[in-house]
């Protein structure tokens, strides 16, 4: 049995798995920045929770970023997966369908990165704010801003300066957490390696090509994580 080589395996010809990896690395992209926007809106909603809510509402912020940071990643995969399953399940049987009725791997992949994403930018995003001086706040307050004016002038682009390193961070983990989105059947990287090493019998190689196409694709997103970090980092003064 002939084996191909390393370049015939990221070929884009006939016998080449260059168009399947790339595929997989666009759907690993897709995952990630679904999962981190979604994560971006929860985190939000739970910095301003923590930051400015009644006690209740602080209490179930406080519940949900504990929960999430303590329950391991691929756990929450499987529980979106199959209790989503069970749910379209359900739902499809009151309608009449019969069987197993599968959640889409795609919907539940990029819920769980979103909400274990969100916990993280939770966290973030509340100790950035804590940054900002609050003399700044009082002197656009003392300019006679409104409340909406200030958030979008003054609190947002400060709250963002902080942050952004440790949202970095945060992308990082939810790119390399989009991995584990392979288990649902999504034909992401992983999934995409895991096939080409068992139909060639060349683990090591595919395996291997997908850790460098990982790692390309994070050091473009961090080259560009820190570009936006040096813009937003103008005209002050670093120690």
């Amino acid at each position: 049995m002939s084996y191909p080589g390393f370049l015939d395996i990221i070929s884009f010809g006939s016998d080449g798995w260059g168009h399947a990896l790339a595929a997989g690395a666009w759907m690993t992209i897709l995952i990630a920045l679904a999962g981190f926007a979604i994560g971006s809106l929860i985190g939000t909603l739970a910095a301003w929770a923590k930051i400015s809510g009644g006690w209740l509402v602080r209490m179930l912020a406080e519940t949900y970023t504990t929960v999430l940071r303590g329950i391991p990643d691929l756990l929450v995969i499987y529980l979106f997966y199959f209790g989503g399953s069970a749910v379209v399940t359900a739902v499809g049987h009151a309608f009449g369908a019969q069987g197993f009725v599968s959640f889409p791997g795609f919907v539940a992949g990029a819920l769980a990165v979103g909400v274990t994403s969100g916990a993280q930018q939770t966290e973030v995003l509340r100790g950035a704010f804590r940054a900002v001086h609050p003399g700044e706040l009082e002197a656009a307050t003392a300019c006679g801003m409104g409340r909406f004016l200030k958030l979008r002038r003054i609190t947002a682009p400060l709250t963002l300066r902080y942050a952004l390193p440790g949202l970095g961070n945060v992308w990082q983990v939810a790119l390399k957490e989009s991995a584990l989105v392979s288990v649902t059947g999504v034909a992401e990287l992983l999934r995409q390696a895991q096939i080409g090493a068992g139909s060639t019998g060349l683990p090591f190689d595919f395996y291997f090509i997908a850790a460098m196409i990982y790692l390309v694709i994070s050091t473009v997103s961090g080259g560009f994580l820190n570009r936006s970090e040096r813009r937003l980092s103008r005209g002050v003064r670093r120690g």
